[in-house]
């Protein structure tokens, strides 16, 4: 499901780590030294909050539509 990312940048004690996030799905968070490794992290912590929403019977939240529609030069018209 495309649920917003974030990605950024963030101080922790001295050192700067990356930090991300899906906003519609409080509390999935992930941080990591690199922004690869967040994302990787975030993916399992995604995926491990849907698992125990469904398994708790708690409904999922729905991602919000794009903000715009993708772009897709193949369907356009030619002149």
């Amino acid at each position: 499901m495309p649920y917003l990312l974030v990605l950024e940048s963030v101080e922790r004690g001295g050192e700067w780590v990356r930090r991300a996030e899906h906003p519609e799905l409080p509390g999935c968070v992930a941080e990591a030294p690199s922004a690869l490794e967040a994302l990787e992290n975030l993916e399992e912590e995604r995926l491990r909050m849907l698992r125990k929403l469904w398994h708790d019977g708690v409904p999922i939240p729905v991602p919000r539509p794009p903000l715009r529609e993708p772009t897709d030069s193949r369907s356009r018209p030619t002149s």
